[in-house]
């Protein structure tokens, strides 16, 4: 068995449960972050969107 795995593997749980604690005691979030939050993702989605279509305007010139 390796040990570097598992060591690795237990480091990433202890990690990974600070991580939850933290979630679970930090405030709700407001109503107007959740609004910023959905419209950068909105924002962000429509951006990649937007240069898939060009992308696949100038595949279509060639």
């Amino acid at each position: 068995m390796e040990t570097g795995i598992l060591d690795t593997h237990t480091k990433s749980n202890y990690t990974n449960m600070a991580r939850l604690k933290e979630l679970m005691t930090a405030p709700p979030m407001t109503a107007e972050q959740h609004a910023a939050i959905t419209r950068k993702r909105i924002k962000d989605r429509r951006m990649i969107e937007e240069a898939k279509e060009l992308k696949t305007e100038e595949a279509d010139l060639f």
